[in-house]
């Protein structure tokens, strides 16, 4: 794979609470799709695939968001990869034109979701069947199940390993959110733009301990999208302003160490850590070259967790990071300035993507009243239960 792939367009809907607009998943695709194409200034009958993600819904929803754009016969994937689906449909896209087999792909998530807190893993009718069955196995030896939302569970699980074993603090786990919820104030496409103190975010309900409801990422309903092209695509239609290149780009699933009975394992923490290293030696940067970074924040435990498994801080010293303002404006990195899943939203088939999508405009210089000041080394990190974590570099192409 010798060719270089290049983001040129992006869009996104803005995260909403199910139901609060009337729309189905092909309008939300419709939207995020025709904006990535108008911000290349691409028309749609020159998109050669389409690998199309979402976890909720029928096996070729992909197909019929994709009809709204154009009907050109193109060939559609339909990717789930839980709540790294929309990572998933990118990395597709850039391998088709990495390989050579394409010069212009149009990656696109979505998902219409609904009210409440979301089960164990995207549809899968149970612990029974469950493709996640055997994390949550692994969870139920150390804390018993209670009755809460199961995803809150194993992550707060998480959360309570790494207090007892580093003494991470109530307050810095918090601290996370409160960040968060921040930044998100200034993203008009975020579902919440409401800041809160750390007072506040410990005193919301609990969901599990020690997570309360502003450590948690929200259901919601969005879209986004990409269009990945090859350098002579660029070049020919004078997109040269606009290319955002993809440096590295890596998928990992579990290892065996995500079984080896740590909750903090079986969450991802390893595979993470995998994907981490393997974007780094392929692209020859290392984290300390990052600028800024979009990270899958799920729960606020899990960002702490994830600090570690890139590199950012030694094991048991997430927790600090964030409590000394490291990941924030003025700090080594600025982490989630969108306001991340627990505040944007996590339409899960469109996570992914939208995460692609702010990390484009923060290198273009693009991001307004969020922007990360002289940034031009971008991150993305997007993990799914079952497993799948998905980590990219990206950087303001130079020709």
């Amino acid at each position: 794979m010798g060719n270089k792939a290049f983001i040129v367009g992006v869009g996104m809907t803005k995260f909403e609470k199910p139901e609060t607009r009337d729309w189905q998943y092909y309008d939300m695709a419709k939207e995020a799709g025709e904006k990535a194409l108008a911000d290349a200034g691409i028309a749609y009958d020159l998109v050669e695939q389409a690998p199309v993600g979402y976890c909720f819904g029928a096996s070729t929803q992909g197909q019929r968001a994709v009809y709204e754009l154009g009907l050109t016969g193109i060939p559609v994937y339909n990717v789930n990869n839980n709540c790294a689906t929309g990572s998933s449909a990118l990395m597709m896209a850039r391998q088709f034109v990495e390989g050579g087999l394409n010069d212009c792909v149009l990656a696109i998530g979505f998902e219409k979701m609904s009210k409440g807190s979301m089960g164990g893993d995207a549809g899968a009718g149970g612990f029974a069947t469950s493709p996640v069955g055997r994390h949550y196995g692994i969870m139920a030896k150390a804390y018993p199940f209670e009755m809460t939302p199961p995803t809150a569970q194993i992550f707060g699980n998480a959360a309570r390993e790494h207090m007892a074993r580093y003494g991470t603090t109530v307050e810095q786990i918090a601290a996370v959110a409160v960040k968060n919820h921040k930044h998100s104030v200034n993203n008009p496409y975020a579902q919440f733009q409401v800041e809160y103190s750390l007072e506040e975010v410990l005193a919301a309900k609990e969901i599990h301990t020690p997570l309360t409801r502003l450590q948690c990422s929200p259901t919601s309903d969005g879209a986004a999208a990409a269009l990945v092209v090859s350098e002579r695509f660029v070049i020919e239609h004078g997109l040269q302003d606009k290319a955002v290149e993809i440096v590295a780009q890596t998928m990992t699933t579990d290892t065996a160490e995500a079984f080896d009975g740590s909750v903090i394992n079986v969450v991802g923490k390893p595979m993470s850590a995998l994907a981490a290293r393997q974007v780094f030696e392929k692209s020859g940067l290392g984290i300390e070259d990052v600028d800024v970074i979009e990270l899958h924040d799920c729960f606020s435990i899990n960002e702490i967790i994830t600090y570690e498994a890139l590199g950012m801080a030694a094991e048991g010293k997430g927790g600090q990071l964030v409590a000394d303002g490291g990941t924030t404006y003025g700090g080594q990195w600025v982490v989630n300035p969108s306001g991340g899943l627990i505040s944007k939203g996590h339409p899960l088939g469109a996570t992914g993507l939208a995460q692609a999508t702010e990390i484009t405009w923060q290198l273009r210089g693009q991001a307004e009243g969020r922007q990360v000041a002289d940034a031009k080394i971008g991150m993305t990190h997007n993990i799914g239960l079952g497993g799948a974590a998905v980590v990219g570099l990206y950087r303001k192409a130079q020709f």
